[in-house]
């Protein structure tokens, strides 16, 4: 079994993992009877991790987004959907491998599921373009999308990448047309919609998937406009800031909930969902299920007037007093 990445504050908990796996190599060894030991020090690890997840900051949930051993959507596909057929291509001369598509059943449903994959080690990064779709990508996904609606399969969707490609040859295949033709066209899709955010939702690269009639996203996921390593070069000139960034741009689940942007943050295990896959997927498949109950009752001109309306209540904001130190010229 591959060792479990180890991030920055799980450190401490080091110690006493290495102690419980002492006491393991022993009880192996020996007829000596360590199980009140052992339950003693896996009780006390559950609550330091516990403890250590429950008060991340803002720049610690990122690591977690990050981090290479979190599930994928082929992961939770693969453990949500009972038959799953991967459709390939935007009909146009390309098959991004960074962002994957195709049918599946959810329960009793047809139904059609989107979303960016990443790799699991260097290599599958480099052929998945570490989750950073180009063009050809998100028109794959419209004409998914669209055969959905033909077919009335509801639709759901991944959010996990940095962000869209920035390449020059990305720019250059119309990168920005190909997002924003899919911002258009999900509004006037007569089924229901579901994103969610199961790691890294970055930029224009996670709204293209990402216009749903609900939006849920993992406890410890992030949402946001611009990486904060981004936005700290941009305001800075010092991604050494981006904790500072990080802070500021409300990218956690239960900030977005207050600000109206997600609808629903789903509880992730003890130390993060790549410390207990089966558990975030049953999760996640129990969520989407009462989801897609709630939506089904909707009619499709129903749908398509209060996906419209939630998108138009974002945004809002209040003009406040200005500085008195500010002088007026």
């Amino acid at each position: 079994m591959a060792r479990r990445a180890l991030l920055d504050f799980e450190k401490p908990l080091v110690e006493l993992e290495e102690q419980i796996e002492q006491i393991r190599q022993l009880a192996r060894d020996s007829e000596v009877d360590v199980s009140q030991q052992l339950l003693q020090l896996e009780t006390l690890a559950t609550r330091r991790r516990h403890e250590i997840f429950a008060a991340l900051t803002p720049a610690q949930k990122i690591q977690v987004a990050r981090h290479p051993q979190r599930p994928s959507t082929l992961d939770y596909i693969q453990v949500i959907c009972d038959d799953f057929l991967e459709l390939h291509g935007d009909r146009r001369g390309s098959d991004d491998q960074a962002l994957v598509g195709g049918v599946g059943r959810l329960g009793d449903r047809g139904v059609m599921l989107i979303g960016h994959q990443k790799g699991r080690d260097t290599r599958e990064n480099v052929a998945r373009n570490f989750g950073m779709a180009s063009p050809g990508g998100y028109r794959k996904a419209l004409r998914l999308m669209e055969h959905a609606d033909r077919f009335r399969l509801p639709i759901i969707t991944f959010i996990d990448t940095p962000g869209a490609y920035a390449g020059v040859l990305a720019e250059e295949q119309g990168q920005g047309e190909a997002i924003a033709v899919n911002l258009r066209e999900m509004f006037r899709l007569r089924v229901p919609i579901l994103a969610t955010v199961i790691g890294e939702g970055g930029s224009g690269g996670a709204l293209g998937i990402g216009v749903a009639d609900r939006l849920l996203m993992f406890e410890h996921s992030v949402y946001t406009v611009a990486s904060p390593e981004a936005c700290a070069s941009i305001l800075w000139r010092d991604a050494g800031k981006a904790p500072v960034a990080a802070e500021a741009l409300k990218i956690t689940g239960p900030d977005l909930l207050q600000l109206g942007i997600v609808d629903q943050v789903l509880p992730e295990p003890s130390g993060g969902n790549h410390w207990a896959p089966l558990q975030a997927a049953e999760t996640l498949k129990a969520a989407l299920g009462e989801q897609l109950d709630l939506l089904s009752q909707l009619s499709e001109a129903e749908l398509c007037e209060r996906r419209y309306a939630k998108f138009r209540q974002m945004g809002r904001f209040l003009e406040g007093v200005a500085p008195e130190s500010v002088q007026s010229s």
